[in-house]
């Protein structure tokens, strides 16, 4: 009979240390999830509110993300392809923020506001409706 201590004689996880991750760290995941759902779009950036640049699919949102202890707190500012229903893009969005948060970062994003501040259009090739 074996009396050796568990995790090979070293003390609980919890107990050897803690682990923090940086609000910049979160701001990319986040931004990450966001760009992993379709019709989800960033928002090219502003100096004194004008954009440098064009709203698109492929430009980063605008993130800001922080951690509580176990909890994060996330806003997001992004553009929506139209005609993507806003409401139910919102939802799928802040559905993929809180679970792409959860499993890299172990953190529980219980707050993901979300504000869509532009509508684009299709991309180049794409078909446009009438």
């Amino acid at each position: 009979m074996s009396t050796t201590a568990p995790y090979g004689g070293l003390s609980a996880p919890e107990s050897r240390g803690r682990t923090d991750i940086a609000d910049r760290v979160l701001e990319r995941v986040v931004a990450h999830a966001v760009a992993e759902v379709e019709d989800a779009g960033g928002l090219a950036p502003r100096v004194l509110g004008v954009p440098l640049g064009r709203d698109a699919r492929d430009v980063a949102p605008r993130v800001t993300a922080h951690a509580e202890g176990q909890v994060a707190i996330v806003k997001v500012a992004m553009s929506a392809t139209y005609p993507a229903p806003v409401r139910d893009l919102a939802r799928r969005v802040r559905d993929n923020v809180m679970a792409r948060v959860r499993e890299l970062t172990g953190l529980e994003a219980r707050q993901v506001d979300i504000e869509v501040t532009r509508l684009i259009g299709p991309g180049p090739g794409e078909r446009r409706v009438r």
